[in-house]
């Protein structure tokens, strides 16, 4: 769930503010939102999915971050629940400037924004090749992945799949993000 406030402003202007602020907001090109809390079973998903990320990365030149870095897409800022990026970035970044992997996990409240708003966004962003949305109350994703100067969106809603991530270079089964959250059928 997010909440917005009724403030139009610049990105720089964005970030300028929100570095007194307490609370972690995302800017959707105009105005802060706010962001809140989640439930277990994103939370579950979320832990799931950079650990097993985490562990098949090792060695590489790629890194997982999780949502408490952001990244600029499309001249939003955002805080995905997960995100690659293979190259330097310094211990004291606030802000991902190329990320290659964005993953989200569903919730009530944000699917839509996830679905349609980032989306474009993350098409958006040239370093963006794959962005990844997983359902929160069933094992599927939809995987959005560019392919030269198109997008395809590919639905895996079989629990046996593999998610592929030749960008990266690594693959995971899909039933091993909802380890603990859902049975297999």
């Amino acid at each position: 769930m997010t909440i917005a406030l009724q403030r139009g402003m610049t990105l720089e202007e964005f970030l300028a503010w929100d570095e007194g602020q307490e609370d972690r907001w995302e800017f959707d090109g105009f105005q802060p939102v706010a962001m809140v809390g989640g439930t277990r079973a994103h939370a579950s998903i979320t832990v799931n999915l950079i650990s097993a990320l985490n562990s098949r990365l090792k060695g590489s030149a790629c890194t997982v971050y999780n949502d408490s870095l952001r990244i600029i897409a499309a001249g939003s800022i955002r805080y995905p629940d997960a995100f690659v990026a293979c190259g330097p970035l310094a211990n004291d970044a606030t802000l991902a400037h190329e990320p290659v992997v964005v993953f989200e996990v569903l919730s009530p409240g944000t699917a839509s924004i996830d679905q349609i708003v980032k989306a474009a966004e993350y098409r958006n962003t040239a370093s963006i090749q794959r962005y990844v949305v997983l359902a929160q109350d069933r094992i599927a994703a939809n995987v959005h992945a560019r392919q030269g100067g198109d997008w395809f969106v590919t639905h895996i809603v079989d629990p046996s799949m593999i998610l592929d991530m030749p960008e990266i270079g690594i693959s995971l089964p899909l039933i091993d993000l909802y380890d603990g959250v859902i049975d297999p059928p």
